[in-house]
């Protein structure tokens, strides 16, 4: 037989089992947490850990708790007028792009944007500042949402779209990019149809799931069209960090009589090449032909200017902006990636060169990237930001 004592501390250790309709009391306690900071971690307010969110978020629907009574993460009768744009950086050219398409997007549908930083750490709050300001919606541009992330949206009802997401393999999110595969083949056949009998291609790194793809569709494309073709490969950073060396030392090793055709995965990378190519004492379009990605202003401004793989940046920020808007509105979002379609915009970078001048290194030196060749990267990224 157990005294009264002993059945009080035996009963201690039961966990407790709320009787009807749970409360945010019973919250509280199955997560150990004061009702002041169980209210805090529903409604997205407050500096709590993710973690320390995420366990209460987990506790409220083991219990059923709903919180039918009070003000959630999101203002009730109808959500705010804004959509969030998360990117992990501002103010260079892609993400000036996306940032115009967002916006012109979200006013023609009665929203305002606001640009939310992501910043790369997993105890980052985007997602608490997005509920808290009781958001429609995010697109999250380049950005994969960690369980616990998309849990804090989800919990409070925020619609969620990827723009160009970095894997293959998302959460069940619908999602805006374009055809990188088919951009990447038809700058390797336009290459070939430009008279390149050599193929360099220069990726950014990580590699990205667009980078990849970018990459494959090239290299598929030029095995087709010239199989045993050479294909050199050069990695680096998608700012284009050490490039302008590597470039110039495979451009430096070209035999004689050839031609090199180059695809950058970014329009960035090709300004790259653009300097490696002067630092050889090899011209654009007579020795090397170059192909970027994107078509950012920046690449109509480079001397010759750039041919690119256009891939429609503004049109794809405004078709997941306008997926939200009609989410708001009662549609179902696409339960997969939507692909807008890329295009090959030809300019003076593939030129056809009839009669090529005598071999002249000053003439290459001079006319490569408005004078920004001798520059460093720095003055590279510059031209890129120039208004066309």
């Amino acid at each position: 037989m157990l005294d009264g004592r002993e059945k009080i501390a035996q009963n201690s250790f039961v966990p407790h089992v709320p009787r009807g309709r749970p409360t945010l009391s019973d919250v509280a306690d199955a997560a150990g947490l004061s009702v002041s900071s169980v209210s805090r971690a529903l409604a997205g307010r407050g500096d709590l850990a993710p973690a320390t969110r995420a366990r209460v978020i987990a506790e409220a629907r083991r219990l059923g708790y709903a919180r039918t009574d009070e003000p959630r993460g999101r203002p009730r009768g109808g959500t705010a007028r804004l959509f969030d744009l998360v990117l992990g950086h501002f103010h260079d050219p892609y993400s000036d792009e996306v940032t115009a398409g967002a916006r012109s997007a979200a006013a023609q549908a009665g929203y305002d944007l606001v640009l939310t930083a992501e910043r790369d750490h997993p105890d980052d709050d985007w997602p608490a500042r997005i509920r808290a300001r009781g958001s429609a919606g995010a697109v999250l541009g380049l950005v994969v949402p960690t369980a616990t992330q998309l849990a804090l949206l989800r919990d409070a009802s925020v619609p969620v779209v990827l723009l160009d997401p970095r894997a293959e393999h998302t959460p069940d999110l619908p999602s805006v990019q374009t055809t990188d595969r088919v951009g990447g083949a038809s700058a390797a056949a336009h290459l070939v149809g430009a008279g390149a009998t050599r193929f360099l291609v220069v990726v950014g790194t990580p590699a990205y799931r667009f980078g990849r793809a970018r990459v494959a569709g090239f290299v598929d494309a030029v095995d087709e069209r010239m199989p045993g073709a050479s294909v050199q490969r050069i990695d680096t950073e998608w700012n284009g960090g050490d490039a302008r060396a590597a470039c110039r030392a495979a451009i430096e090793s070209l035999p004689p009589g050839e031609r090199l055709g180059v695809f950058a995965t970014s329009d960035t990378l090709a300004t790259m090449v653009y300097a490696g190519a002067a630092d050889a004492g090899r011209m654009i379009p007579r020795d090397v032909l170059v192909v970027g990605f994107d078509d950012v202003r920046g690449a109509r401004s480079l001397q010759p200017a750039l041919t690119t793989v256009r891939q429609p940046i503004r049109e794809m920020a405004a078709h997941a902006i306008g997926l939200l808007a009609r989410a708001v509105a009662g549609d179902p979002l696409p339960g997969g990636p939507v692909s807008l379609a890329t295009s090959l915009i030809v300019r003076g970078s593939t030129a056809a060169v009839p009669h090529p001048p005598e071999h002249d290194p000053l003439h290459a030196v001079a006319g490569t990237v408005n004078g920004a060749a001798d520059a460093g990267p720095k003055a590279h990224r510059g031209v890129m930001e120039e208004s066309s």
